[in-house]
């Protein structure tokens, strides 16, 4: 039996609890839109060469330009906006939470916009997946402490982050869905998406006039280039592309289920190398969020 999707989808889990850990260091050392405008370029570059090697062609030129539109909506939403959010998120929440909230609400949403968009329709035990989703995202948040010197409402402004990442992010995911239809390959979509996001968030910057500053962060830290470069590959390029690939060779219900392993993953490493405390509740949680986000897609 052919196991490359269940394959991909164990190793995008993997990879984007790394790509969580990396960037909420880079985050708080240099901030997260200093972290997204970064990212994104080095991931670009990446994606260019790869698909020079792969197909010949830094961008597939030759794609319908529905393809372009769709996967470029994709990427603004998705990548430029939906991973700003989330990196606040990571700052506020730290990466354990954040991406809990991440993986539990897209998949909520994307069924809801699904639904409003396409006329899909939801079944009793899809609701109760939803359900048992939220239930145990609440259970994991409220298990969630600040340190003593956190400002006022920092928590709850991570939640609000959290909340605009898991929109974003499902948003992304339809849109990319309807760019990929035909078999297209998800280094070309993923290299549509990244080019634009790269140039809405670059572009944004230059009219907030950040650009010298953000240059000038990583003049002062230099070492954070290096951690940049890495969660760049890791995440954008090989965690979404390994998800598309995921999608593409095993049925959705079992691919999403098995990405949706990040925040075990993250749970350990959260605990021993963040210091963070991990009780009860937030094992409870994270258990049945997991739990509702495979009978949501299960069903």
């Amino acid at each position: 039996m052919d196991f490359i999707g269940e394959v991909a989808a164990l190793a995008t889990a993997v990879l984007f609890a790394m790509t969580a850990l990396i960037f909420t260091s880079t985050g708080r050392s240099v901030g997260s839109q200093v972290t997204n405008r970064v990212r994104l370029a080095f991931a670009l570059v990446y994606l260019m060469i790869i698909n020079v090697i792969l197909f010949r062609e830094p961008m597939p030129l030759s794609a319908d330009p529905s393809r372009w539109l769709w996967l470029g909506l994709s990427g603004i939403i998705g990548l430029a906006l939906g991973d700003a959010f989330l990196f606040q998120s990571f700052i506020s929440l730290g990466a354990r939470v954040g991406t809990l909230l991440l993986l539990g609400l897209a998949p909520i949403f994307g069924s809801i916009l699904a639904w409003l968009f396409f006329g899909e329709t939801l079944t009793v035990l899809q609701i109760i997946g939803m359900v048992l989703a939220l239930a145990g995202i609440a259970w994991v948040v409220t298990s969630h402490e600040e340190p003593p010197d956190t400002p006022h409402g920092h928590t709850r402004r991570g939640l609000i982050f959290g909340v605009l990442a898991g929109l974003g992010q499902a948003v992304g995911l339809v849109l990319s869905r309807q760019g990929m239809i035909g078999d297209f390959s998800v280094f070309q979509s993923n290299a549509i998406r990244m080019l634009a996001a790269t140039v809405i968030i670059w572009l944004w910057t230059a009219i907030e006039g950040q650009a010298g500053r953000t240059l000038q962060e990583l003049r002062d830290k230099p070492r954070v280039i290096g951690l940049l470069a890495l969660g760049a590959f890791v995440g954008p390029v090989l965690g979404v592309s390994s998800s598309l690939l995921a999608i593409q060779h095993a049925e959705i219900g079992v691919a999403s289920t098995l990405m949706a392993l990040t925040p075990v993953i993250l749970l350990p490493v959260s605990y021993f190398v963040f210091k963070e405390k991990v009780g009860w509740r937030a094992i409870a949680g994270t258990v049945l969020a997991i739990a509702g986000v495979a009978i949501l897609f299960l069903a």
